[in-house]
Order: structure tokens, then sequence, then C-alpha cells
């Protein structure tokens, strides 16, 4: 492919991370330059609903279906990572024991307090405390935040924080004490779709097919998620 190629990008912010190590590779293996806007996923979803111009987005699948039903996105949506929920400590504090649901809970009881997203991972942890039938003894230790939720945790502002493990590996100064119990964990598929008028379709394919690579893979299980 020629260097004087360029493919635009719209991806979700919690893939922020591994994007920016993978499209400097696939930069060098392929000469074609990557442009990625990095936003919250209702943003962008607007945006892709109002027309907005780009080759490739990174969104999860959902999203990326409704979009494709609205004929915004092409066909032949890819999975490329699978992102879970996990809960962060302040580096150096005790790590509770969150191995079972009853361990999980006990450790939220156990908290001064909480922090979790205001954003849409957000009302999955609320939904999780009700779950456990913890939310009343839980509403008045709970801090929701927009920043990334371990920013709170290294800062002190929170005991524990609940976020994907993507989004608390990145902040010094947190620790991650590991995944939900798998009953509990909420998956997140990040997938792949192409515009329904990419500007180089070829270009957004072999970027696509490059996530699924090797290089990519190591770099996906490196920030903390599964490949799709």
């Amino acid at each position: 492919m020629s260097a004087s190629k360029t493919i635009k990008i719209l991806s979700g912010g919690a893939l922020r991370t591994l994007m920016v190590d993978v499209a400097p590779l696939f930069e060098a293996a392929r000469g074609v330059t990557v442009e990625i806007e990095f936003r919250l996923t209702s943003v962008l979803q607007k945006e892709i609903e109002a027309g907005a111009v780009f080759d490739l987005a990174l969104l999860p699948r959902p999203e990326l279906e409704e979009l494709a039903r609205h004929g915004k996105i092409a066909a032949g949506i890819a999975d490329v990572t699978r992102s879970t929920v996990g809960l962060a400590v302040r580096t150096g504090a005790p790590k509770p024991d969150i191995a079972t649901v009853e361990a999980l809970k006990h450790a939220l009881l156990e908290a001064r307090s909480v922090a979790y997203s205001d954003g849409p991972s957000g009302a999955y942890i609320a939904e999780l405390l009700k779950r456990l039938g913890i939310a009343e003894e839980m509403r008045s230790k709970s801090k929701l935040t927009s920043r990334p939720v371990a920013e709170l945790v290294a800062a002190g502002d929170a005991e524990l924080g609940l976020q994907q493990i993507v989004a608390i590996l990145p902040v010094p100064g947190a620790d991650l004490v590991g995944p939900l119990p798998a009953e509990l964990q909420n998956v997140i598929i990040y997938a792949a779709g192409l515009s329904a008028s990419p500007h180089d379709a070829a270009a957004a394919r072999d970027f696509v097919a490059f996530m699924a690579g090797p290089e990519a893979k190591r770099l996906i299980r490196a920030k903390g998620m599964e490949p799709g």
C-alpha cells in the first residue's frame, strides 16, 4: 500500500491504551497512516448517525449492530476484544478476597467507600449492587465519577473502585485486585465495523485483519483484555 494512504478510526475511549500501541505497529507494517478519534461510545454513536466521515469504528458490538441496522455500518462486523470488570485498591493497600459472590459482597459492605463510573458501565454496577441485595447499604458510600475510577482510588478518595480492567491497569497508584466472579461478570465485546461509505475500505479491512494477528493479540492481553 502507498505511504500516502490514511484511514480514520472512531474509537470508544476504553480502547485508547490499546490503540495507541497497535496503531504505530500497523502503520510501520502497512505504510498506512492511522488517525484515531477517541470519544464516549454514546457520543460517537450520535456522530455516526448524523453522518460522520470515517473508515472504521471500534465500539461495543450492540452499538455497532444498531448502527448497521440504520445503514451507517457495513455488513461484516468483527469482534476485536472482550473486556471484563475488575476491582481496584490503592497501591499498597490490602487486597480483599473477591473470588466468590459472597466474598465480593462482604468486601463491598466492609469498604468505607466505593467508586464507579457515572457512565454506562456504572449502570451495570448499580444493577449489580441491587442483585447482591446491598444497594441501600452502599448508597451513602458510593462515589460516581466521569474520570477513570482508579484515579479516585489512587488519590485515596475511594477505598475500592469498580470498572473495566482495561481502564484500571494504566492508572499509577492503583492496583488491580482481580476480575469480578464469573457469575457476576459483565463482558463487553468491542468490535470493528467499516463505515457504510469508507474512504479506503481495503485499508480499513487490513486494519481489522491486523487486530486479529499475533502482535495485536499480545497487546490486547497485556492491556487486561482477551482477543475477540
